[in-house]
């Protein structure tokens, strides 16, 4: 997914199942698709650079009072790092629409369609070695989104979405001598998301909020799947659905300086069974701009379907529990300088059960390759502050990380993915990073951030058994650049646009054996039609 046509990105923190459900165990991403106002409006930009990348995208927008939408459009092309075969394709069409009948109620409807394929040379091991071997899927996201304020304390949301994908891999045989180990492999999934959910929001008084709401979703997966080897042919395929209900509440009150919160999730699976989360906070404001806050919750994430139901030299587990994870955080927050200047600090604990772990080698003939057996906890500090004066914005962030495995599972010996009193793989220590961006009266901008990832342990999976290995730091420089050519009032018409990734080119892995982009620049022109917003 890119990042053309979106308004704005929002990130909830800390664990969030008890008001989303499944897979916010470390918080919510919420992505708002941009509409606009006024006169219809549009921009087309394109743009060229390193490793044959191109880009192109168009987009329109406007409305009236009652009425607003916004659609997007784009195309986006790489030939990769790779001597061969590794072209990258991503196409995106967007779009929203928002009504307002009357003061009382409001009506959303937005879609985004995807399509995307990646061709990989790497085998396991990241060896060059395949010519035609890629992945593909296609996606589609419908969503509805309704809103009626009922009386002047209640106000009623209906959602509606779906979600459908179509992808697989295709890894045909690269010549009629391609005859040993394993040559050929093709798979197909498709992948179905239906969801209605229901919910009331309350104002109980001036102080206090609550939101009481009741989620029904069906899942549909159909998978194919054929290998070829020198030791003759397998295949594979399923068809599997499972229906999840749920009951949520949440309240919110404010007290003076104090601000709680609580909420509660019940889920009712029919494969996984009923499971509940919860979620409380506080936090207290002081001074002009200051506040602390804590907060702690429990989170679920549910198998994947192949997890569950995977055929052919993996088999799944059906009776696969949801992994869990609980977690608290404390934090605090204080603006100075008429809120200019900015500091934030949290310290988070997490502690992850019945991680679902893959093994090779199952405890008896025909057993499953998936299993509720590894634990795992992560801990540490993050700390940030920014400042933004009047035409210049800067800012810095640092992360300090521990990860332990506490349970291996199944994993013992060299090379095991697990190992009790080591850090979970591919996680640095620390990162730290720092940005600056300017803006001049003429509309021209100019932005730059540095980020450091500290190193991180790995394993060589090309060898057996997997060998331990150490990621090494790496330091990423990165800069743009805008600048109006021609401007009519507030409005640019035509600007020169100018990105730099990896401006140190630095030779990085954050996979052992894959290596990342070095040096890229792009360069490229946005054009702007109409007066609207």
């Amino acid at each position: 997914m890119t990042t053309h046509n979106v308004e704005r990105i929002e990130v909830l923190r800390g664990p969030a199942s008890a008001l989303y459900g499944s897979d916010a165990v470390g918080g919510v991403v919420h992505i708002i698709t941009r509409s606009g106002s006024g006169s219809p409006t549009s921009t087309a930009s394109i743009t060229g650079g390193s490793y044959g990348g191109r880009l192109w995208s168009l987009d329109l927008r406007g409305g009236t009072e009652s009425v607003s939408y916004g659609f997007g459009l784009s195309d986006s092309e790489t030939d990769g790092i790779l001597a061969f075969n590794n072209e990258f394709q991503n196409r995106e069409l967007s779009g929203v629409v928002r009504f307002l009948p009357d003061t009382r109620s409001r009506i959303e409807l937005a879609t985004r369609l995807g399509g995307r394929e990646f061709h990989y040379p790497t085998d396991g091991s990241g060896n060059v070695v395949d010519q035609n071997a890629f992945t593909f899927a296609d996606e589609v996201t419908l969503g509805l989104d309704a809103e009626r304020q009922v009386s002047e304390r209640v106000r009623v949301e209906l959602s509606l979405s779906s979600f459908a994908s179509d992808g697989g891999t295709d890894d045909a045989i690269d010549s009629g001598a391609d005859t040993l180990g394993f040559y050929g492999y093709t798979s197909l999934n498709s992948l179905e998301r239906t969801r209605v959910r229901v919910q009331s929001h309350v104002l109980f008084s001036s102080s206090t909020s609550g939101t009481l709401g009741a989620e029904l979703s069906d899942q549909k997966q159909r998978s194919f799947s054929e290998s070829l080897s020198q030791y003759g042919p397998s295949s594979g395929e399923s068809q599997n659905t499972r229906t999840n209900r749920a009951a949520f509440l949440h309240v919110a009150s404010g007290l003076e300086a104090v601000d709680l919160n609580a909420g509660a999730r019940i889920e009712d699976n029919e494969l996984f069974g009923r499971t509940s989360t919860w979620q409380v906070g506080a936090s207290w404001g002081y001074a002009e701009s200051g506040r602390f806050r804590a907060s702690a919750g429990t989170g679920i994430k549910e198998p994947t379907f192949f997890e569950n139901y995977a055929t052919g030299f993996t088999i799944g587990n059906p009776d696969l529990a949801p992994e869990r994870s609980s977690s608290w955080e404390v934090g605090w927050e204080q603006g100075l300088l008429d809120g200019a200047v900015h500091f934030s600090g949290v310290w988070f604990d997490q502690d992850f059960q019945d991680l679902i772990q893959y093994t090779f080698s199952p405890p008896n003939p025909g057993d499953p390759n998936y299993f509720n057996v590894a634990e795992a906890s992560a801990r540490g500090l993050e700390a940030g502050m920014s400042i933004s004066s009047g035409a210049l914005t800067a800012g810095g962030d640092f992360t300090w990380l521990v990860t332990e495995v506490i349970d291996s599972g199944f994993d013992s010996g060299e090379g095991a993915t697990f190992v009790v009193g080591e850090a979970l793989l591919r996680r640095p220590k620390s990162v730290v990073g720092a940005s600056v961006s300017y803006r001049w009266n003429t509309g021209a901008t100019v932005n730059s951030s540095i980020r450091r990832v500290g190193e991180r342990q790995d394993r060589d999976f090309g060898s057996y058994p997997a060998a331990p290995v150490i990621l090494e730091s790496y330091t990423l420089l990165d800069a743009s650049a805008e600048m109006p050519l021609l401007t009519e009032g507030n409005r640019s018409r035509l600007s020169l646009t100018l990105r730099a990734s990896n401006l140190l080119d630095a030779e990085y892995e954050q996979v052992f054996g894959f290596a990342a982009p070095g040096r890229q620049v792009y360069l490229g022109a946005k054009v702007g039609f109409g007066d609207g917003s």
